[in-house]
């Protein structure tokens, strides 16, 4: 059974802009993400990602993506796959986030999170693991948001 997020993904992304307007409604859904202007390339069941532009508005006193505008953008990807992965009935919530900043985030960034099916049917806590990549492949962050899955009451 495909959701929400699956079936709008599948309708947009194949038209011209598709992916500009399903990233609009996904912040307009989780406001908070706006600030980082995500750009989501693949949406689907236990795999999602998208494009972290490097701008002023996201850079720290260095000139590189902040770490926690890095965090935001593997959030938001993690977002997307649950949204578009949870079990009918189901819900989740995310209970902690684990990261390891590995090098500069000099670039743009592809956030990407990942998930195996079996994760979701063998317990309540779900590793997601997470990853954001610069333009020339270097991961700069890596590490696992723990989401907790629930009956939907």
């Amino acid at each position: 059974m495909a959701t929400q997020v699956v079936e709008m993904w599948g309708r947009l992304k194949g038209i011209p802009g598709g992916d500009r307007v399903f990233s609009r409604a996904f912040t307009w859904k989780a406001p908070y993400f706006r600030s980082i202007r995500p750009r989501f390339v693949q949406v689907g069941p236990n795999y999602a990602s998208l494009l972290l532009p490097k701008r002023r508005a996201v850079q720290n006193h260095i000139g590189t993506v902040h770490a926690i505008a890095v965090c935001n953008g593997l959030e938001a990807a993690m977002g997307a796959l649950a949204e578009a992965t949870v079990p009918a009935g189901k819900r989740w919530l995310p209970k902690g986030m684990e990261v390891a900043y590995l090098a500069k985030s000099t670039t743009d960034l592809t956030c990407s999170a990942e998930t195996d099916p079996d994760d979701w049917t063998t317990g309540p806590d779900v590793p997601v693991r997470v990853k954001a990549t610069r333009d020339d492949g270097t991961v700069v962050v890596e590490g696992t948001i723990h989401l907790w899955v629930t009956d939907r009451k």
